[in-house]
């Protein structure tokens, strides 16, 4: 049907385009806009269509029907993907630094759903909208590795539940700046919106519920390499639970020292190992990718302890 948006000229409007006076009566209301609904016979007054070339009259009351939002569509776009395991029910990709997951205000394209809707076609599951079709679990941009996608909606609410039940396993290298003294360890600790900055998370009583198990996996001068699983899957988990403890991940300048490391696009984070229940066959699936050449040149640089 559309929303209703009514305007009536003033005085001081008189012998005005109607096109010129509407425009501007709505946020995103271009004279363009205006000129296409006009020609639609979408801008009535007293009931009846009006012309483009109508002048204005002081106290007449012009109403336009706005046709309702479109959804926008993610579209394909041939990015290149490291398939890491793919069947007729899910896809596994090793995801690069520096790609988006899904698109969303600031990065309308250029994404790893682009690159799955050019890969899989119209394979893709709808349970995550339009915007995120496939999309199980996100990780961050600035993240590499491991991420599952659903090729249909019965894969996709199988994958979910794992999700909801913690038998959808996500083991991540960290490293992560300062010693740890013990060898493993686990943070329990709430995740919301940070109340000094809403553009950052942070550990907040009454958050939402975040855990994370770590082990101590090699240690260096200045910093220690964390195998982390994740219980739960709150937006920059790891990244905020380790520096939570004190020990912010090395090249994250959002959680810690707002210092670029020199070669590093953004922190030492990576989804190395991903384990799941096929939603097909119920067999136990695991799939690992190795450190990417970039984080492997980090700890080449460190001295061992």
């Amino acid at each position: 049907m559309g929303r209703k948006l009514r305007l009536t000229a003033e005085a001081d409007r008189e012998g005005l385009r109607v096109d010129a006076l509407l425009s501007g009566a709505e946020e995103g209301l271009t004279r363009s806009a205006v000129q296409r609904l006009l020609e639609e016979g979408a801008v009535t007054l007293n009931g009846a269509p009006v012309k483009k070339n109508h002048r204005c009259a002081p106290g007449e009351t012009f109403v336009l029907t706005l046709p309702d939002p479109q959804p926008p569509r993610a579209v394909a776009q041939d990015i290149p993907l490291d398939v890491v395991y793919e069947d007729d029910d899910v896809i596994v990709v090793n995801k690069p630094v520096g790609l988006v997951v899904h698109p969303a205000p600031g990065h309308p394209d250029g994404t790893l759903v682009n690159a799955l809707i050019h890969h899989c076609g119209a394979s893709l599951s709808g349970v995550g909208g339009e915007l995120r079709p496939g999309i199980v679990h996100r990780i961050d941009r600035d993240t590499s590795g491991l991420i599952i996608a659903a090729k249909n909606d019965f894969a996709h609410l199988a994958l979910s539940a794992q999700l909801q039940d913690h038998s959808l396993f996500r083991e991540y290298a960290a490293l992560a700046s300062g010693r740890f003294r013990q060898d493993q360890g686990t943070v329990s600790a709430p995740i919301a919106r940070s109340p000094r900055d809403r553009k950052r998370m942070a550990v907040v009583p009454g958050g939402r519920e975040a855990v994370t198990h770590y082990t101590v996996l090699a240690r260096y001068r200045g910093a220690t390499l964390l195998s982390c699983r994740l219980e739960t899957g709150r937006t920059h988990q790891i990244r905020v639970h380790m520096a939570h403890l004190g020990h912010p991940l090395v090249g994250d300048t959002v959680y810690g020292s707002k210092k670029p490391v020199p070669g590093l696009a953004g922190q030492c984070l990576h989804a190395r190992r991903l384990t799941f229940r096929h939603p097909r066959d119920g067999r136990v699936i695991t799939v690992e990718c190795p450190l990417p050449d970039w984080f492997e040149a980090v700890l080449s640089k460190l001295t061992p302890e």
